[in-house]
């Protein structure tokens, strides 16, 4: 009755969220290209006096972009392709599947979600560092950096996702059972159902689980600061533009360091302007199994 009554009211909220999401972008980008002494001044100007690429240059020579570029590329990859394989098989388990402890074991995946991730930092990290028989460690995880000294380090402790599997599973138990049945007496196996019935019913959610999963992922900053302090060849985008702070002309650190975040924020944002459509079907979906 309201929206028909007041129909403006409706479009003044739209209109001012996008307003309140999209300035603070715009202001990144505005900043990434002013001069020295610009940013931070008052009054404050929106738009640089005159657009200086200088400080991308500045930015890339600083952060040493491709080794940054190729350590968050390989991590967020490997972390996604692995949370989307097992999330989906997790959850298929979990909905299709009848075993004994099935419902315990889901329970255990809810509690998981119950935490904040950064609480297990510390532990995971000691994990890595004693974990035996790698780098140098001898069998009892003694002597040496353990998983640390690779980029395995930023992978491992995200390989598998609570959230990911609550989601696959709550959305493949709308699966018919008659269709999985019908396929089991054909003679398909638990392995072909899954691959070549579950999974193609279920790719919005998948693209949707994907992209969030590649966002948390490329954005991770606590865990690859954590890790590249004991290995600095691993480091991240994320770290390394927190790190510009301390090697550009003071003058010129806001420029320089919004320019680090718009060449971060580009892959992400073409992923998502290419997966759009299927991000938001998997999202409609979601919210109506």
């Amino acid at each position: 009755m309201t929206r028909r009554r007041f129909p403006w009211l409706s479009y003044l909220v739209v209109v001012t969220g996008a307003v309140l999401t999209v300035v603070p972008f715009l202001d990144m980008v505005m900043t990434s290209f002013k001069g020295p002494g610009e940013a931070g001044t008052l009054p404050y100007r929106f738009l640089p006096e005159a657009f200086d690429l200088s400080n991308y240059r500045a930015a890339i020579e600083q952060l040493d972009l491709p080794v940054l570029f190729r350590n968050s590329v390989v991590a967020t990859a490997v972390i996604t392709c692995s949370v989307l394989l097992t999330s989906s098989l997790a959850g298929y388990a979990l909905a299709k599947l009848r075993f004994p402890g099935r419902d315990f074991v889901f329970r255990l995946v809810l509690v998981t979600m119950m935490f904040p991730p950064f609480l297990f930092f510390v532990p995971r990290f000691l994990i890595l560092v004693h974990w035996p028989l790698a780098g140098g460690n001898d069998l009892f995880g003694r002597g040496g950096a353990g998983l640390t000294v690779g980029i395995v380090a930023l992978t491992v402790p995200f390989l598998v996702n609570g959230f990911g599997i609550f989601l696959m599973r709550q959305f493949m138990v709308a699966v018919p059972d008659e269709v999985l049945e019908a396929a089991r007496i054909d003679g398909a196996g638990e392995f072909t159902v899954w691959w070549r019935i579950v999974v193609p019913q279920t790719g919005p959610v998948l693209v949707t689980l994907g992209l969030l999963t590649f966002v948390d992922a490329w954005n991770e900053y606590i865990w690859a600061l954590l890790v590249s302090t004991a290995n600095p060849d691993v480091m991240t985008l994320p770290v390394g533009i927190q790190l510009l702070q301390d090697h550009v002309d003071p003058a010129r650190t806001m420029p320089v360091v919004m320019a680090g975040l718009v060449l971060s924020i580009l892959p992400v944002l073409l992923l998502f302007l290419l997966l759009q459509k299927h991000y938001i079907r998997g999202v409609m979906l979601s919210g109506l199994k």
